[in-house]
């Protein structure tokens, strides 16, 4: 069984089929899966989703590239659809300066004001960060309460042995069969891997040989057996832990 610990399946790549995608998920054993709120209506989108399907579950939050939404307003709202029993997370969350869309203290400003509301309501957290390791770990250092996971992990061991210190978990993509991956299978080679997510990050982040197409949750098994080829063990034992790890990160205790 799998845990696809993160997906953005409602997204509108997939309104044509879905429920097929769906389908393909259970037939390749994907039995669980998050599906990650990016701003307050895509965090909407995701717990419609989840009351639909038995093994999704939903986050809500605004990605930095939304960050300029984050208000008192958006914040009310997320702590209302929070407690929502299939709501077990707040992200994706973070910091983005590849390309900069947002400013910076716009990011930092709404990256904390998120931090705050998962402290106040005891949710784990998602994080997006891109090229700003240094101030996410500046502002992390603010919030020790608060743990949860860096999905598509960018940074590099030394960040990693930090962050895992400090009780967080490491998700990774397709990205890991990528022959240019040096960073990443540095890390998932020296992680432990109860403290290691597979995440699929669909639409995006295609595993080989399919890089470049559109993802989906059924690619899930692709990613377990990269890992557990880097790692030296069985595909099986990484797909139970895995799961295991995405399910105590969440709190979830069934799928």
């Amino acid at each position: 069984m799998y845990f696809d610990s993160h997906a953005h399946l409602n997204d509108r790549r997939f309104d044509g089929d879905r429920e097929a995608v769906l389908q393909k998920m259970a037939e390749n054993k994907v039995a669980g899966m998050m599906n990650v709120g990016c701003s307050l209506r895509s965090s909407r989108d995701c717990i419609v989703l989840a009351e639909q399907y038995p093994g999704i579950r939903a986050s809500v939050g605004s990605h930095p590239d939304h960050a300029d939404e984050v208000c008192d307003e958006i914040l009310d709202a997320y702590r209302e659809l929070s407690r929502h029993p299939k709501v077990k997370a707040i992200g994706e969350i973070g910091l983005d300066y590849h390309y900069e869309d947002i400013p910076r203290d716009i990011q930092k400003h709404a990256f904390r004001r998120q931090l705050e509301l998962a402290r106040e309501l005891d949710l784990p957290v998602i994080v997006h960060e891109r090229e700003a390791h240094g101030d996410a770990l500046d502002i992390l250092a603010d919030f020790p309460e608060v743990t949860g996971v860096f999905h598509c992990y960018s940074g590099s061991w030394e960040m990693a042995q930090i962050l895992l210190k400090k009780g967080w978990y490491l998700g990774f993509t397709g990205v890991i069969t990528f022959k240019n991956a040096r960073k990443a299978v540095e890390v998932v080679e020296n992680a432990p891997l109860h403290r290691l997510l597979i995440e699929t990050d669909c639409p995006y982040m295609a595993p080989e040989p399919f890089r470049g197409r559109r993802c989906d949750p059924s690619l899930v098994p692709l990613m377990a057996k990269r890992m557990a080829e880097i790692k030296g063990k069985d595909p099986e034992e990484v797909a139970a832990v895995t799961t295991e790890n995405a399910m105590r990160l969440f709190r979830i205790e069934k799928i």
